[in-house]
Parts: structure tokens; C-alpha cells; sequence
């Protein structure tokens, strides 16, 4: 059955292709405009524009975002977002679930794909993870975009989760400037990104649901640059934990707990 329905999903495929960069291609004039108003209010309105960028796209494609909210979220405030990571589409669905000034903080490489990386490294803060002066570069423009009250996102695995467990090792960086700057972390989950589309092909795309589940924010007020281990592994938890109890698909059913969120 399985090989009978290959060849519609290819066909499914290549259709959701071609409307990403069509619509990308619509919307890309408006951003090379938007771009030429700053690294501030320039990458505000290119955000915005891939906002709508998104609206036509999931839908046109038969995915549908929910958004479940543990507690009410204030726009009006700054965060560092902090979101687990398994597929490609994790980048598309960040203009559904953001609907607020962000700056995500990605890989460099991306930004060398044409016309997607023109809008790409004028939406979001781009990080060679290979030259140690590079990532101190971007630690310090996320700083800065902290200081102008504009949140930032980090994916803390780095990379995708392959691992079949919940969540990869974090790192520190997100932790390190959440102290630093004493922003409190506010942990968002993907939780059917792997169900849309693996890791391993873009060929993979399916249509269906796709759930964002906004967290309660932790604090950080009064912790110091000792206590970066201390909150990592604490947001780790906590994460982990909510992705067992809503059966994040990815994850082997011997590391699931037996109690669990339904569908």
C-alpha cells in the first residue's frame, strides 16, 4: 500500500515545492525593499512579510497549525525562545508560531542559497558554528537584539535530533546569554514537525496537523554565570519531559512514559 501511494506523495511533494518558491518569489521584491530600512525595523518588516509568506502556505499545502498555550504569552514581551529540532520545516513553521519582533539565530551556510538566503540572513541572525570568532560575533548581536526589547530564538541541539530520544545534548549558549542579560527562557516545542517531514528527505513532506506548544516561561533573575549548567539541564528536563507526554512521534516507545497527554 505503502508503494501504491509513494508517487502521490512525490506529486504532493514537488506541488508544495512549487508553491514555496513561487510565493517566494512574489513576496521577494517587497523584502529586498524592507531590507533597505536596517537591521531593525528593516528585519521587522521582512519578518512580517514571511509571516505572510506562511499564511498562504500552510494552508495551500493541507497543513494546520495549532497552538496550544500552557499559559496565556505576552507579545509585549522580550524572550529567548528556546525550540527543539528535528526537521527542515522547522524553519517554515517559525513564521506561524512567532507572531512577534524575533530574531532567530541559524546556520550561515543557508544564507548562500539563492534568493531564499537573501531573505534568509535579512530575517534572522546567521552563525558559522566552525570559526570561534564568528559565534562570539553573533553572541553579540543577539545581545544587542535583546537590548532593543526584541526576542531571540535559538535551536540549543544545534543541529537536528537523530537520536530517537527526546531532545540531543543542549548547549550553553542560550542559557549563557538568558543570564548575561537576564532574559527569561521560554521553551516552545515543535511537536509534529517530524511527523510532516524527516529529517532525512524534504520528499517526506505529508499534509496534516502541526501543534506548537508555547511553554511557561522560566526565570533567571538572580543566577549567575555559575548557574548556566544548572539552567540548561533545567529546561532540558522540562522540555523532555512535555515532548514524553504529548508522544512526540520521533521518540522509541521504550524511552516514552506510560502516562501521556491524548492527541
Amino acid at each position: 500500500m505503502k508503494m501504491l501511494l509513494k508517487p502521490v506523495q512525490w506529486l504532493y511533494c514537488i506541488y508544495a515545492l512549487l508553491l514555496f518558491v513561487g510565493i517566494m518569489l512574489v513576496i521577494f521584491p517587497f523584502v529586498i525593499i524592507a531590507s533597505l530600512f536596517g537591521r531593525i525595523r528593516g528585519a521587522n518588516m521582512v519578518l512580517r512579510i514571511c509571516m505572510f509568506w506562511g499564511d498562504l502556505w500552510f494552508p495551500l499545502i493541507f497543513i494546520f497549525t495549532k497552538k496550544i498555550y500552557e499559559v496565556p504569552h505576552d507579545k509585549s514581551r522580550s524572550f529567548i525562545f528556546v525550540n527543539n529540532h528535528i526537521s527542515y520545516l522547522d524553519a517554515c513553521i517559525l513564521v506561524r508560531a512567532y507572531r512577534q519582533p524575533v530574531r532567530p539565530l541559524g546556520r550561515a551556510e543557508m544564507s548562500k542559497v539563492p534568493v531564499f538566503g537573501y531573505i534568509y540572513r535579512n530575517a534572522i541572525v546567521t552563525v558559522d558554528r566552525s570559526n570561534p570568532e564568528n559565534r562570539a560575533k553573533s553572541v553579540m548581536t543577539l545581545k544587542s537584539v535583546l537590548r532593543k526589547g526584541i526576542s531571540i530564538l535559538v535551536f540549543p541541539e544545534g543541529t537536528f535530533n537523530m537520536e530517537h530520544r527526546p531532545l540531543k545534548s543542549f548547549y550553553d549558549g542560550a542559557f549563557r546569554i538568558a543570564i548575561e542579560t537576564q532574559t527569561p527562557i521560554k521553551p516552545v516545542l515543535f511537536l509534529d514537525a517530524y511527523s510532516r517531514m524527516h529529517y532525512e528527505s524534504i520528499f517526506s513532506l505529508t499534509p496534516g496537523r502541526c501543534r506548537i506548544l508555547y511553554m511557561d516561561e522560566i526565570p533567571v533573575a538572580g543566577l549567575t554565570i555559575d548557574d548556566v549548567a544548572l539552567l540548561r539541564d533545567k529546561v532540558y528536563s522540562i522540555m523532555e519531559k512535555k515532548l514524553i507526554e504529548y508522544r512526540a512521534a520521533w521518540i522509541q516507545p521504550s524511552a516514552k512514559e506510560t502516562t501521556a497527554i491524548p492527541q
